[in-house]
């Protein structure tokens, strides 16, 4: 098969690396105001998971996620916003006695943060009921959840190495961004819930 036809793999993996670009300039336009952050982020996944899957429309989708996500996301950013601020204020400060409380903070945020999204744009639940499900499956699916950690860790060491021995590949990080990241998170995802998931009705 020729790898520029249109069904080839090749051009299915470049189609959606385009598709996951402009997937992270939305999530990046949208989350402008800090306070919609949420909301983009569950867009975001829902999005990617529609581009994945191939479904046509996926820009039209994208807002209509952030719309239908806006509130009960923004609740859940709220929570995750405040605890991430308190996590990194604790990093940058060096008392030794906060050591161990900084890495379990961290560790339980970042459970929390690798499932809440999908969840919040795949399901209607509570939002309480969102947040229980985010660490039932991040702790239940350690492996899954390590391994979206571990792409999300590589990503910003990616960053910090770009910032102190190349600062030309800031540029091309950011255009890539959380948004590519995603393509690498859905399919982690999609197994877990589609294998194992027992959850209510999606959107």
């Amino acid at each position: 098969m020729n790898f520029l036809s249109p069904d080839s793999r090749f051009m299915q993996g470049w189609s959606n690396f385009v598709d996951a670009i402009i997937i992270n300039l939305l999530m990046a336009l949208t989350s402008i105001p800090i306070i919609t952050i949420g909301a983009s982020l569950a867009a975001g996944q829902e999005t990617t998971r529609r581009m994945l899957h191939a479904e046509g429309h996926w820009i039209r989708r994208y807002f209509k996620s952030f719309k239908q996500n806006f509130i009960k996301a923004t609740m859940l950013w709220i929570v995750f916003g405040l605890v991430g601020a308190l996590a990194a204020w604790m990093w940058l400060i060096t008392i030794p006695e906060l050591m161990v409380p900084k890495i379990a903070l961290t560790l339980v945020w970042f459970i929390g943060f690798e499932w809440v999204w999908a969840l919040q744009a795949r399901f209607e639940n509570p939002v309480s009921r969102t947040l229980i499900n985010a660490y039932i499956f991040g702790v239940s699916y350690i492996w899954a959840t390590l391994a979206m950690m571990a792409i999300d860790i590589a990503f910003v060491a990616l960053i910090v190495a770009s910032f102190l021995y190349l600062p030309q590949g800031l540029f091309l990080l950011g255009v890539l961004g959380y948004g590519s990241l995603l393509s690498l998170h859905v399919p982690i995802q999609e197994y877990i819930l589609r294998t194992h998931g027992h959850l209510p009705a999606t959107h």
